[in-house]
């Protein structure tokens, strides 16, 4: 995001048909989730929860794309690293500290999950998975529904640049592209599936690969995150006009490691993270929204203060919650003698 100081750039929102408030709204889900991730970072080192997935780095794209769709009847397929994108469809603080910390009122699961598998029918948050890219023929399969339906919703996935490299993929975007079905496929591509960079995992562009499935791709900065909306909301006008899916590829750096149980460092220098930290999507946008006269420093440490306060309200809550019963392991996996429970 460049600024050249002149009011068109200043005021780039306003073209995009976003207002003041709602750029603000956006930063301020951008710097709840990073908040979120780092206290769930502390609290891992400390022993309270086992394991954490982190989207640092991610957040922009995240924000940005969730306020392009509509948030009352569009369908969510996140994958682990959306925090951001559930805290702004409407999940809240405390359902994901119940899911880090596994409890029996965890949203999510039900404290069954790894963090990161996002769940809620009350937001339209379709049930993740932990095998990569399982979520793309599930969004497919929402959008059919919209079609047969003949609903103005449209499904929305995301995933990794490694999960365009699987069958899923594959699979999912040529039935979408033949039947021209209201879905929006969104890369977050970060550079590293796991230890393995780009380099080794593409040949070229993931954005280009649409063409082969007869719809548009487009690559867009992953840290820009109204290069997102704008995107997005295109993308979303296309699916409702009945022209079909877009293949979003948006270019992004993961900040932190893997996971709690990944040493980074193993395969990267840290001097290349921090080149990428500069880059980080959250100061860029803070700096935007400055130069833009909506928002200051004061502004900035009420934010810190709220968000600190809702966190340490969060935690308490998730830590002190009751575990599910062992009793329970099995619900929802067996069909019970009532004819309720799956099968």
């Amino acid at each position: 995001m460049t600024h050249s100081g002149s009011v068109k750039q200043s005021y780039r929102h306003t073209q995009y048909g976003l207002s003041d408030n709602e750029v603000t709204e956006m930063y301020k889900y951008m710097m709840m989730a990073r908040s979120f991730d780092e206290r769930c970072l502390l609290l891992q080192r400390a022993g309270k929860i086992n394991f954490h997935v982190s989207g640092v780095g991610q957040e922009a794209a995240q924000v940005g794309a969730a306020f392009a769709l509509n948030r009352e009847i569009d369908y969510y397929l996140p994958y682990y690293r959306d925090y951001a994108l559930v805290l702004s469809a409407g999940m809240t603080m405390r359902e994901l500290m119940l899911s880090v910390f596994a409890k029996a009122e965890d949203p999510n699961s039900g404290g069954r999950q790894m963090p990161g598998h996002f769940g809620s029918k009350r937001l339209r948050i379709v049930t993740g998975s932990s095998p990569v890219t399982t979520q793309v023929p599930h969004a497919v399969g929402f959008a059919l529904a919209a079609k047969m339906k003949n609903k103005p919703f449209v499904s929305f996935v995301t995933f990794g640049e490694g999960s365009s490299n699987q069958g899923d993929f594959h699979e999912g975007c040529n039935f979408a592209g033949v039947h021209k079905l209201p879905v929006i496929f969104m890369c977050e591509n970060n550079q590293y599936a796991i230890s393995t960079p780009v380099h080794r995992q593409l040949g070229g562009k993931v954005s280009d690969r649409a063409i082969g499935y007869g719809f548009p791709g487009v690559q867009v900065d992953g840290n820009d995150p109204l290069e997102v909306y704008r995107v997005v909301k295109e993308a979303r006008a296309r699916a409702i006009d009945g022209e079909g899916p877009t293949l979003v590829e948006a270019l992004m750096y993961r900040i932190s490691p893997h996971s709690t149980s990944d040493n980074d460092l193993a395969y990267r220098s840290k001097e290349e993270v921090d080149q990428h930290r500069d880059k980080d999507g959250i100061p860029r946008f803070r700096q935007y929204l400055i130069e833009c006269g909506i928002w200051d420093e004061e502004k900035e440490q009420l934010l810190a203060k709220q968000l600190r306060e809702m966190l340490d309200d969060a935690t308490a809550y998730g830590d002190k919650a009751p575990f599910p019963n062992p009793e329970d392991t099995l619900l929802y996996v067996y069909g019970d003698q009532t004819g309720e429970g799956g099968r």
